[in-house]
């Protein structure tokens, strides 16, 4: 339940302390560790990026970028199917809705 820039803060963290320990990762390494840290939820978007783009250049910001748009994209569809599923019932009343003419006549009838 982590947000993604927390996880990309986390990790950017972890791989500095590596580098002040002298291990240093290259970029591609860096994008595919964090690809698969995500969850299964994230499998199609994950496809989609290493399909798409060419992780040897991709940097990590267009990475962050890329992740933080998709779960952009995900609330949105998570509030419209939401918004979707509520509905407005109306309490349906059965009124007598008799023309002018017909009370008229029921008048003059009950008159005569």
């Amino acid at each position: 339940n982590e947000s993604i820039s927390d996880m990309f803060t986390r990790f950017t963290t972890i791989i500095n302390s590596l580098k002040n320990l002298g291990k240093s990762y290259p970029n591609q390494e860096l994008v595919r560790k964090i690809l698969m840290c995500l969850p299964k939820s994230w499998t199609p978007k994950v496809t989609a990026i290493e399909e798409a783009k060419d992780l040897s250049i991709l940097s990590l910001e267009q990475l962050l970028g890329s992740l933080m748009t998709h779960k952009t994209t995900m609330k949105n569809h998570e509030y419209v199917e939401v918004k979707k599923k509520k509905s407005i019932a109306f309490k349906a009343s059965k009124e007598d809705s008799e023309s002018d003419e017909d009370r008229d006549v029921a008048l003059i009838t009950s008159q005569f």
